[in-house]
């Protein structure tokens, strides 16, 4: 009789997709535990019931599971952010609605969070090029909404690419204080810092409903 661990193996090695998605749900649960530097990838494995070769076969190394799992967080909140701004119709009520998605999500996965913000500074260029590609990534999201609040005449025409970058150092400077002191607290940053936003696109608390 086969045991569910290894009818799981054998399962997972008909289904690549499905084998990669536990891997890297192994490796959330494993980073969030214990950091990037003291996680191991014999850890990873006995998380996901996998095997090393499973491992290896999608991530040759360990940083490039953590890379891995840095695109998926990043696929996480922007498919939030998305979804909680559509709801709403309004441009200035889109950026309230935006702000809470980002704090919810990085609350939700905090542990995470606290590594690939602060403590992978340290892990080289290959991090740091993933950073700057995520950081590109929410400017020009942030960017889009600009360009359409412009477009239906919420804010006057302005460069939205520079706006966009100052409104995302701003807010991830924030963010990384927050993951990693706790402070302040979420009604905090949301009542002080979504005014600040406005004002600087020519926007004012006044005009929320």
């Amino acid at each position: 009789m086969i045991d569910s661990t290894t009818d799981k193996r054998q399962t997972a090695a008909k289904d690549p997709e499905n084998t990669r998605g536990r891997i890297l749900d192994a490796a959330l649960a494993i980073f969030s535990r214990k950091g990037y530097h003291e996680a191991s990838v014999d850890e990873i494995v006995e998380e996901s019931q996998t095997s090393k070769g499973s491992v290896y076969f999608h991530f040759p190394n360990k940083q490039k599971l953590f890379l891995a799992l840095v695109d998926k967080f990043s696929d996480l909140l922007e498919k939030r952010v998305r979804e909680s701004v559509a709801r709403e119709t309004e441009s200035f009520k889109r950026l309230n609605a935006a702000l809470t998605a980002c704090l919810e999500t990085f609350g939700q996965y905090r542990p995470l969070a606290k590594i690939m913000l602060i403590q992978a500074m340290g892990l080289g260029s290959a991090f740091e090029e993933k950073q700057m590609e995520v950081h590109n990534r929410f400017a020009m999201l942030i960017k889009e909404y600009l360009d359409e609040a412009v477009a239906l005449g919420d804010i006057n025409p302005m460069d939205t690419d520079v706006v966009a970058r100052a409104w995302m150092g701003a807010i991830n400077e924030v963010i990384i204080n927050w993951v990693y002191t706790g402070q302040p607290e979420p009604q905090r940053i949301m009542f002080t810092l979504r005014p600040l936003l406005l004002r600087s696109v020519g926007g004012h608390e006044e005009n929320q409903p």
